[in-house]
């Protein structure tokens, strides 16, 4: 680890804190799976939550992406880690290792954007192009309050709903980001420390699902790594009523894909197996490739389609 000063932390604190309340503003399932915790007596108050990791969107971009947002979390002692590649979905992923570990990890990703077409290209760019230079440049990091306002701020102008529709037809994560652009795109809640009875994912699926919770099946409801030791879930994101412009001097409204809630269990690794007390360094740490192509798909219409059915909306 780093040695971040105290101060830093004190910052950090206040950029995570912003983050997650404009979160559960906008994604009632947050609010809503913490109440039915507490009901069902698994946590007597959010504060015992352990949050595994959040995670960005990006457009790999000059002057945005991954290059650019990485250097908030850099500034706070946050370690880059492993590189991931999706090739389906054309997207780059890093994973930043915490200051301490009270902290969640950070998984950014971006998209290729040179690997579309030359349409979705140019859609893009007509707003990305309007970002001259890198606006972390220019950010004074040592402002907690103004980074967590930049993180929720306009990048681009206010999407043209025909170019969200045009560039969800291509990529469903372009789409996402032109409209989202740094808006948290999950939290995730730590399975493995919850009491007996709840601390899989598959018992607390079970749970979320009691509780009329819709879960995202791309993959199995369950998405488990190739050494069985990182299992993840993750609701399926709830629509939101989107303003657009409509091309014509005026806005009109669309309901499109929010954010989303994910769980991680993460299993002691095998040279630790018996020992008594077990911190987050003796489990399975980063993630794998795999299980989050599927998760990403969270916020798809394969996905929200079937709440949107489900909800009878």
């Amino acid at each position: 680890m780093l040695n971040v000063t105290q101060d830093r932390l004190k910052i950090l604190d206040i950029v995570l804190d912003g983050l997650m309340r404009r979160y559960q503003e906008r994604v009632p399932d947050v609010p809503a799976i913490l109440r039915a915790m507490m009901d069902e007596g698994i946590i007597a108050s959010p504060d015992e939550i352990e949050n595994d990791h959040i995670a960005f969107r990006t457009m790999g971009v000059p002057h945005l992406g991954i290059a650019s947002l990485e250097k908030i979390f850099l500034h706070y002692g946050y370690e880059r880690r492993d590189r991931y590649d999706f090739s389906t979905k054309k997207l780059n992923a890093y994973w930043y290792a915490p200051p301490a570990p009270r902290y969640p990890r950070i998984f950014i990703s971006e998209l290729r954007v040179g690997d579309l077409s030359p349409r979705a290209q140019a859609i893009i760019r007509s707003y990305t192009d309007t970002v001259t230079s890198d606006p972390v440049d220019s950010l004074n990091l040592d402002d907690g309050y103004a980074v967590d306002s930049f993180l929720h701020q306009a990048l681009w102008r206010m999407p043209l709903l025909s170019d969200y529709l045009a560039l969800a037809e291509e990529s469903e994560y372009a789409a996402w980001v032109i409209y989202n652009r740094y808006y948290l795109n999950h939290f995730t809640i730590t399975i493995h420390n919850l009491p007996q009875g709840y601390a899989t994912i598959a018992e607390f699926n079970d749970f979320l699902e009691r509780h009329g919770f819709k879960l995202n099946d791309s993959g199995g409801k369950i998405k488990i790594s190739p050494d069985g030791k990182l299992i993840q879930s993750s609701t399926v994101a709830e629509m939101v009523t989107a303003v657009f412009d409509d091309g014509q001097g005026g806005t009109v409204e669309h309901r499109i894909s929010g954010s989303y809630v994910e769980f991680a269990e993460r299993k002691v690794l095998d040279q630790y197996t018996g020992l008594a007390q077990v911190g987050r360094e003796h489990r399975r740490d980063g993630f794998e490739a795999q299980n989050a192509d599927k998760i990403f798909e969270s916020t798809y219409s394969a996905q929200t389609s079937k709440r949107d059915e489900a909800e009878g909306m």
